[in-house]
């Protein structure tokens, strides 16, 4: 890295415990009652992890959205993707999933028949990425990796960074964003460094949600995200614990007014009407119905 200076921290979130979709219990460091959004972020679920019995295995079953865009990564287990545009995908450990709902979506997704019938563990993550107003009604637009496609970077001590979306340490994640947008996720050993310049200006967060690690010379444990103010420098993130791992976030905050209402996110509380209305109507989406 060219500069020296670390990005001052602006605070530290601690994650709450909820329960979502069909019964799974999540992690939440937003949103809670005290912080509605970091924008462009609308929210972030640590979905698990849980050991699930055959047969015990829950999901999303399917609902619309509107507005924004849902990204779903998956630690450990699968899931099937079905969307009200025809896509279906099955999200396997490693892997992503980039749906922009856009003009309106209607999906679920639900364990595998495998995940149904054996069990096992279930481990992911689920970020909402808020859409600027001039593009809420865009096309919806599914995109899915494999672990394998994406951008990785070993480390000196044997943690790697598997990148998303964005570039973190050089390397560039296969994800096409609708703004400007990063999003990684590093395993770090203990020693290992991670060094990250966003851009000035941007949203910049690091949240541990395993082991212990030291942002910026401050210190997180697991369910602890970090905030940085957005000015110019660099984030240095160093690992005290094995096996310690963290999510790298930032992104353009869109900075313009912000409705939401369960699963539509818009400008005005008429637009979110009007996305009740349709939903209701059958009108929601442009392919398919208010049904998979």
């Amino acid at each position: 890295m060219t500069t020296t200076s670390l990005r001052e921290i602006a605070g530290t979130i601690q994650s709450q415990r909820t329960v979502e979709g069909g019964g799974f219990s999540v992690r939440r460091p937003f949103p809670t009652a005290q912080l509605d959004q970091i924008d462009p972020f609308l929210l972030l679920d640590e979905m698990g992890p849980a050991d699930y019995a055959p047969g015990k295995a829950v999901g999303a079953p399917s609902h619309p959205h509107r507005g924004f865009e849902t990204v779903t990564y998956m630690l450990s287990g699968s899931m099937v993707h079905e969307d009200s545009t025809g896509t279906k995908a099955v999200i396997k450990k490693g892997g992503v999933q980039w749906m922009t709902a856009g003009s309106g979506v209607i999906h679920s997704e639900l364990p595998t028949d495998d995940m149904m019938k054996l069990g096992g563990r279930m481990h992911g993550f689920q970020l909402w990425v808020n859409l600027p107003a001039a593009k809420k009604m865009i096309d919806p637009r599914y995109q899915g990796y494999e672990a394998e496609e994406m951008a990785t970077v070993q480390l000196a001590n044997g943690g790697h960074i598997r990148v998303v979306a964005g570039v973190v340490h050089g390397a560039k994640g296969p994800v096409e964003t609708t703004s400007p947008m990063t999003y990684a996720h590093a395993v770090l050993e203990v020693g290992d460094v991670v060094e990250w310049l966003p851009e000035e200006g941007h949203t910049a967060l690091i949240h541990v949600f395993d082991g212990e690690a030291r942002v910026n010379e401050s210190t997180s444990v697991s369910g602890e995200m970090v905030v940085l103010q957005r000015t110019a420098g660099l984030v240095r993130v160093e690992a005290t614990t094995s096996a310690a791992q963290i999510l790298i976030m930032g992104g353009l905050p869109l900075g313009e007014p912000m409705v939401r209402y369960g699963p539509f996110v818009m400008n005005t509380k008429e637009e979110i009407i009007t996305a009740v209305e349709e939903y209701n109507d059958g009108k929601l989406v442009k392919v398919g119905k208010n049904s998979l």
